[in-house]
């Protein structure tokens, strides 16, 4: 892939503890023999000051997001076009719960890469396919009519999607890389607030994103937005070219295997105690995520117009700055688990009632707080396991969580898209199905869907609370902060 050959693999790991320690602090160590060593042989964070590796660290920062906004540029645009042109939520749920999908499938092999691979390298890479598939998609979309392409029956809208999702998808195996250029560039007691930078970028993703879609597909048309998306995308990696990680000596010796190494991934989350459950604490939020996915963008094309949409939306989307700058100035405080669960509660709360009434404000409102949450829930997982895994395996166990987490909104976008489709939106627009809903959710078109937002908030709610009173919680917890309060007294004169 980059020329490189991978470093030949490890022995393999087990669990390294002392006598005297408590159990707690044994359960978040890394259970590695002798990583530290290796890893402080192929990363040399003393050729520069961390002034400079923090220089760096923006621009490759900087870089991804410049891509990601590319990316999603073109997904979020071919969702709007998919349903203004055929007024289905199944076309939208489908290409949404599609994405979801592909990335669970693949980031068990995106991680192993970025293990096996030099972090840059694995990043060009990315760049470089998916300029590729968007100009195949160019090339598609220029020589199939619109009438045959927009036919949902016919094969050809489909492979359409596809080639634009593999595209945004592969374009992910960068995000798994950056969690790693955090550990290589940041020092370990600014890792939160670097990891609140990343939350931020995203934020501009979505506020750029989703004007520049709706601007695009209702001024310029999906032909032109293609061309937009291939001249950014040639750009982006134009630039990824130019960027230099001398700190990256070599790739550090680890235990992957082949391209899909699934077995070191889950012996990986597995030697460290309690990460599986973190893991898992964080898949709340993408179950609900799986039927924002499907139903948001129907529900706010039935209530603005698409270049209204693309800007309201983005209006929302400030809210993820505002939390990715939260944790860039306070970071996510001593227990970030705490903070993750929390974050999915209101997210749930926020969820059940931002449709309540087919109100405008009241929508861009609850998708602005919603987004304000996002971070702090991504920020802590990656927070914890950039503190508590050792570097040449945290690409395997950062591609495991995303697969793990990414499977949980398909689900729900396949199941909740049919069933809005065909059997919720119908009966909320019936006489006696509205006449039943309006005392809860008012009177609307959109009522099935404000239901659908109900339950769901609802669901994660529930859930999350749950999670509070589990002994795992307060495992991890205890784990977590014995760990941090070692690392604080080794640094300590």
């Amino acid at each position: 892939m980059t020329g490189q050959d991978p470093a030949p693999p490890g022995a393999a790991a087990g669990p390294r503890g002392s006598a005297g320690r408590s159990e707690s602090a044994a359960a978040l160590e890394p259970g590695d023999d002798g990583g530290p060593c290796e890893e402080s042989a192929a990363i040399d964070p003393v050729l520069r000051s961390p002034a400079e590796r923090s220089r760096t660290f923006r621009g490759i920062l900087v870089n991804t997001g410049v891509a990601n906004i590319t990316t999603s540029y073109l997904w979020f645009a071919l969702t709007f076009w998919a349903y203004l042109q055929t007024r289905n939520v199944i076309a939208t749920g489908v290409i949404g719960g599609a994405y979801m999908l592909l990335i669970a499938l693949s980031s068990i092999s995106f991680g192993t890469f970025v293990d096996r691979y030099r972090k840059l390298a694995v990043m060009r890479f990315a760049g470089g396919f998916t300029l590729v598939m968007f100009v195949l998609s160019g090339v598609m979309y220029l020589l199939t009519p619109a009438s045959v392409l927009l036919d949902l029956r016919q094969p050809w809208f489909w492979v359409f999607t596809l080639i634009i999702l593999i595209g945004a998808v592969v374009e992910n195996m960068r995000n798994i890389a950056l969690s790693t250029t955090v550990t290589i560039l940041i020092e370990p007691d600014r890792r939160a607030n670097a990891n609140g930078l990343v939350g931020m970028v995203q934020g501009l993703m979505f506020i750029i994103t989703s004007v520049l879609s709706g601007l695009s597909v209702g001024l310029l048309g999906m032909g032109w937005t293609i061309v937009v998306a291939i001249a950014l995308t040639a750009l982006a990696f134009a630039h990824l070219l130019t960027l230099r990680m001398p700190e990256e000596v070599r790739v550090a010796t680890t235990d992957a295997h082949g391209g899909f190494d699934l077995r070191g991934s889950f012996a990986a989350v597995l030697a460290i105690s309690g990460l599986f459950a973190l893991i898992l604490f964080s898949t709340f939020n993408n179950f609900v995520g799986g039927v924002y996915m499907a139903l948001m963008d129907p529900y706010g094309l039935e209530l603005f117009s698409v270049e209204m949409w693309g800007t309201y939306f983005a209006l929302g989307a400030t809210g993820f700055i505002v939390g990715g700058s939260l944790i860039g100035k306070f970071g996510l405080g001593s227990n970030p688990l705490r903070t993750m669960l929390i974050a999915v509660i209101l997210m749930g709360v926020v969820g059940a009632v931002f449709t309540v009434r087919e109100w405008a404000w009241l929508y861009v409102a609850g998708i602005w707080l919603y987004l304000v949450l996002v971070p702090f829930v991504e920020a802590a997982e990656q927070t914890v396991i950039q503190r508590v895994v050792p570097l040449h395996r945290q690409g395997r166990v950062f591609g495991f969580a995303m697969a793990f987490e990414s499977a949980a909104a398909p689900i729900t976008a396949f199941l909740i898209a049919p069933m809005a489709q065909f059997w919720i939106i119908p009966y909320a627009r019936s006489t006696d199905g509205a006449a039943h809903l309006a005392p809860l959710l008012g009177e609307g078109t959109s009522r099935g869907i404000a239901l659908v937002f109900l339950v769901a908030g609802i669901i994660i709610i529930g859930a999350a609370a749950l999670a509070f009173i589990t002994p795992v919680y307060r495992r991890v917890s205890a784990s977590y902060a014995q760990t941090a309060a070692e690392a604080g007294t080794t640094a300590t004169p």
